[in-house]
């Protein structure tokens, strides 16, 4: 295996298991494991773009199938209606975990305020 590859790339490769909602040859969606919504999927590029910092202008197709994706996700989970959120962690000061640009489709329920800002 090669070293440098994230687990993101492992499991689009489906070198690791996951519950795979929708790929191509661009993008892999997949259920979080830690969900911290009811619906909570992950939509990755399939060539790695390590953080949002990384990205090219030639990575713009890429990133705007991410979003049709998880409109159609939301749509397909039946969140669309309601709403959902759209995250992406960016370095650690983000909170980004995994070294991997990924997109977060969270719903299911009222996710409340997004950032508890502090007088």
């Amino acid at each position: 295996m090669d070293q440098g590859m994230s687990i993101f790339q492992r499991i689009a490769r489906r070198e690791l298991p996951a519950d795979i909602l929708y790929q191509d040859d661009w993008v892999t969606a997949f259920r979080d494991i830690h969900p911290a919504a009811p619906v909570h999927v992950l939509i990755v590029p399939n060539q790695l773009i390590v953080t949002a910092a990384d990205v090219l202008p030639e990575h713009e197709a890429v990133l705007g199938r991410m979003l049709r994706v998880a409109a159609d996700i939301a749509r397909a989970e039946g969140i669309a209606e309601s709403g959902y959120r759209l995250i992406v962690n960016c370095k650690a000061d983000g909170g980004q975990e995994v070294p991997h640009l990924h997109l977060h489709l969270l719903g299911g329920r009222p996710l409340g305020p997004m950032l508890q800002c502090k007088a």
